[in-house]
């Protein structure tokens, strides 16, 4: 079984930054395949970034503002948000694995709130 905690999250004022951690532990095989997604309130949740041992990539909201990376060896993944907006305010999950994978565990979510 594997555990996923997500911690970093808050409140910030708009244009401010956030450093969401993702710490993985139990039976892991591969760290690989992380994704951060986002859940706001009355609407479905979002795929932001995800990371691969093939690159990383982001959904066009968050683009040039959020930086998806990972430690290997410390089994932790982080999502580094700035110049944020009232828009991000969400409950951010981290993902380990999904479609395609053998494996698909999630964390049980941070939230971050931005105000204007």
């Amino acid at each position: 079984q594997v555990q996923l905690v997500e911690s970093g999250g808050g409140l910030v004022q708009a244009g401010g930054s956030l450093r969401l951690s993702c710490v993985a532990s139990g039976s892991i095989l591969w760290f690989n395949a992380v994704g951060w997604y986002r859940q706001a309130p009355g609407k479905q949740r979002e795929l932001v970034a995800t990371i691969t041992s093939g690159g990383s990539n982001y959904v066009d909201s968050v683009k040039g503002r959020f930086s998806i990376s990972k430690d290997n060896a410390k089994n932790t993944a982080y999502l580094q948000m700035n110049s944020l907006k009232p828009e991000d305010t969400a409950v951010y999950y981290c993902r380990l694995g999904g479609s395609g994978y053998l494996y698909d565990y999630w964390g049980q979510g941070t939230q971050v709130t931005v105000s204007s």
